[in-house]
């Protein structure tokens, strides 16, 4: 399908950021996901990418999805993925990768942390 046969396709207009690879190699490159669709993508960023170049995006919920450059304008390009993704799960909260813990600003300091085993009597009274 040629650009103009893909403009029918629905996208989510979203504000994400995303990780880059381009040609399979860790870049470091941070992009924004602009608009998102099961397809493709428009992402924005610093990267130096070239129509036509294989690269991978890491998207939230998702993980690395690959796809191909399939344009360039600026400092804005369009990805096309190799298979369909689900765009609604990207845009859906970022899921816990494990157990919950709390916020470090919400636990105790290790030194009064309690059954740390501090006795009663060396503890300031105030």
């Amino acid at each position: 399908m040629s650009a103009i046969d893909t403009r029918h396709i629905s996208r989510d207009s979203l504000f994400l950021l995303a990780d880059l690879r381009i040609g399979g190699f860790e870049t470091g490159d941070r992009v924004k996901v602009r608009n998102l669709s099961a397809g493709g993508m428009m992402a924005e960023g610093s990267a130096r990418v070239e129509r036509g170049a294989q690269i991978a995006v890491k998207l939230r919920n998702i993980g690395w999805v690959e796809g191909t450059v399939a344009w360039v304008q600026d400092s804005r390009f369009g990805i096309a993925f190799a298979e369909e993704i689900d765009p609604k799960v990207a845009r859906a909260p970022e899921q816990s990768q494990g157990a919950y813990e709390p916020p470090r600003f919400t636990r105790y300091a290790s030194a009064l942390a309690p059954g740390a085993g501090l006795e009663n009597d060396r503890l300031r009274k105030l």
